[in-house]
């Protein structure tokens, strides 16, 4: 039998950062993960001879440039590369749009002189919401809790302390914040701009993770969500980590090793074992025990209280609520090796928009469409897709000469209607990606030397992402902040002493920021005192 202060379930990037936080403040602490690799989501893997990339997260943006610091990630290898471009939108044969920096405004004039001009005054005001609301992604949410006021009072002064900086929103700022939580990306967007180009370059962002239309109530977050993060101190950027994703969570375990971190891959834990009333350890599948004083679970929230912890020490209601917990983000993945790079009809040389992220996407209309064909039948004839060619950045992940793609495709169902297992649909789904994008780029599907797939049910099977989800839980109003996952537990902390949560599922949500792990210790380390 093993003991130590804390033992952490799963070893993606937030129980990485749980750990190192808890090893800095003098824990010993023992991490354990399923697969034969730390990282989860955030892995780099060769996926066809001489061919390596991110296998499921595939871009930089969201990841704490506190916690960047205090883990040393430059200084234990990570380098990240901002893009070149940001966003390339090919519309048709001939047009296209282009965004990142000055090219924003030269490109949107194309279609529309005033949303051009629209373009300062959006930024500002997103700007402004995006500073506040970043500001709060490494706070604890107040908690609801039961009881007298006694009790009530610290999470009171909590609240009033989070939303001081609320009253120093402008008054439109505060109107649009409002806006950006009810409203859809779509009906927001409306009210600034009229081309469909920037509405569909812009609302993107309200679907990427998110099964759900650009007009669906709440969307208008996922998007604001989307903006919050910056790559190398600038603010809204998106970039590439050198190495891939695994680069960011093998620094990761690097700073944890040198803190004593205790990280066992291959190691499936099987339940938490609980005495008392009381989180006491964990069991794997290979019947080891693992004692601990506190346990930390990275894993989606429906996994850790549905499958490991017996049902008889949970709230009746909580356990409830965790069964409703919503995920499925509408996600299928690809990696392709290819021989060339793609040719796109509307810009045929080659350039900095092989750096960006590309969206395969003309419109909020085609983003509509994509989303109710898909609940109709499992998955949209004309789906999203957005192409990403890191190797443009980072040669290190392919031959010479030659190239991988991530391919990040929406809209799919996360459960195929009549029962149809996405084991017998995935490769027709697959061609069907392929030839989205060789319909803007003909040649694209002839370049393809390898793929690998990866469906919402394969995402499950092999990263714990229930339903395919990639932000472990949808962030809808009622699955956010103080509510994330459940209303009573948004401060890292279970119904059963001891046991806390460290993963996206908890708030401020997906995405590689660290920042659910970040939080998540500071309250164990609070408890521990």
């Amino acid at each position: 039998m093993n003991s130590s202060d804390v033992v952490i379930i799963g070893a993606g990037h937030n129980g990485l950062v749980c750990a190192f936080y808890l090893a800095r403040a003098g824990m010993k602490v023992t991490v354990l993960e399923r697969r034969g690799v730390v990282g989860g989501a955030a892995v780099t893997e060769e996926f066809h001879p001489g061919f390596r990339n991110s296998v499921a997260s595939y871009t930089v943006s969201l990841l704490n440039p506190k916690i960047i610091a205090d883990m040393d990630l430059s200084g234990n290898g990570l380098r990240v590369v901002e893009r070149r471009l940001q966003n390339f939108l090919p519309l048709n044969d001939h047009e296209y749009l282009e965004t990142g920096g000055a090219r924003t405004k030269e490109s949107v004039a194309k279609f529309s002189n005033k949303d051009a001009e629209m373009l300062g005054p959006y930024n500002d005001r997103i700007g402004e919401i995006a500073d506040l609301v970043r500001g709060l992604m490494l706070a604890t949410p107040p908690n609801v809790t039961e009881g007298g006021w006694l009790g009530a009072i610290p999470e009171l002064l909590k609240a009033a302390g989070q939303g001081s900086p609320f009253a120093k929103l402008s008054m439109p700022a505060r109107r649009d914040l409002l806006a950006l939580f009810a409203q859809s990306a779509g009906d927001y967007l409306g009210g600034w701009f009229e081309s469909a180009p920037i509405k569909a370059a812009y609302g993107f962002d309200g679907v990427v993770g998110n099964y759900a239309s650009p007009f669906t109530p709440g969307s208008g977050y996922v998007l604001l969500h989307h903006v919050l993060g910056e790559v190398n101190g600038k603010k809204g950027a998106w970039g590439h980590a050198i190495g891939g994703m695994g680069a960011i969570t093998q620094a990761m375990a690097k700073a944890c090793a040198a803190l004593g971190v205790d990280i066992r891959t291959d190691a499936p834990v099987k339940e938490v074992i609980v005495e008392g009333g009381r989180a006491v350890g964990v069991a794997t599948e290979k019947g080891d025990v693992f004692r601990a004083k506190m346990i930390a679970s990275n894993l989606n929230p429906k996994l850790l209280f549905l499958k490991l912890v017996d049902k008889g020490v949970l709230p009746n209601d909580f356990r409830e609520r965790i069964e409703h917990y919503r995920c499925g983000s509408g996600t299928f993945r690809m990696n392709v090796a290819l021989s060339e790079l793609p040719r796109f009809t509307c810009k045929p040389e080659d350039g900095d928009h092989m750096t960006a992220g590309i969206i395969i996407a003309p419109s909020l209309d085609y983003m509509d469409r994509a989303y109710i064909t898909a609940r109709e039948h499992g998955w949209s004839t004309e789906p999203i897709v957005e192409v990403l060619i890191p190797s443009t950045l980072d040669d290190s992940l392919a031959p010479k000469g030659q190239h991988v793609a991530s391919m990040f495709c929406q809209q799919v169902a996360p459960e195929l209607p009549g029962g149809r297992s996405w084991d017998d649909a995935r490769e027709e789904v697959a061609d069907l990606m392929i030839a989205t994008v060789d319909k803007m780029a003909p040649g694209f599907k002839a370049s393809v030397v390898g793929r690998q797939i990866l469906s919402p049910l394969d995402l499950e099977r092999t990263f714990g992402l229930i339903g395919g989800d990639i932000m472990h839980g949808v962030l809808s109003l009622d699955q956010l902040y103080s509510a994330r996952p459940v209303l009573g537990h948004g401060n890292y902390r279970s119904p059963v002493p001891g046991l806390y949560m460290c993963g996206s599922g908890t708030h401020p949500g997906g995405g590689v920021s660290g920042a659910p792990g970040h939080n998540a210790a500071r309250e164990m380390i609070r408890d521990r005192r």
